[in-house]
């Protein structure tokens, strides 16, 4: 794509930029979404802001509580195998 081929917008007096319809449409940007704003060297980076913050796992570890032993891994694995199994036996 050419310069004179790319899509420009304006800043208006509010600091606000129109994105072209296109690009909305193409990145599922539909009013109200969140985005973050990153500079960089080259100008401005726009990307869809995540739901949720990042959490780390030692952040949420045991955070629901439950009744009964503490299940490793592995069965919570064969758990979530076996409910998959369940579910597929009745299609």
């Amino acid at each position: 794509m050419t310069a004179s081929e790319r899509p420009t917008t304006v800043v208006s007096t509010k600091g606000q930029v129109v994105l072209p319809k296109t690009i909305r449409q193409r990145l599922n940007w539909t009013p109200g979404a969140r985005l973050e704003v990153e500079e960089t060297p080259d100008g401005v980076f726009l990307r869809r802001a995540p739901l949720f913050e990042r959490s780390e796992f030692s952040d949420v570890f045991a955070m629901l509580k439950t009744s009964g032993p503490a299940r490793s891994p592995d069965d919570m694995d064969a758990a979530v195998l076996a409910e998959a199994r369940r579910k597929n036996a009745g299609d």
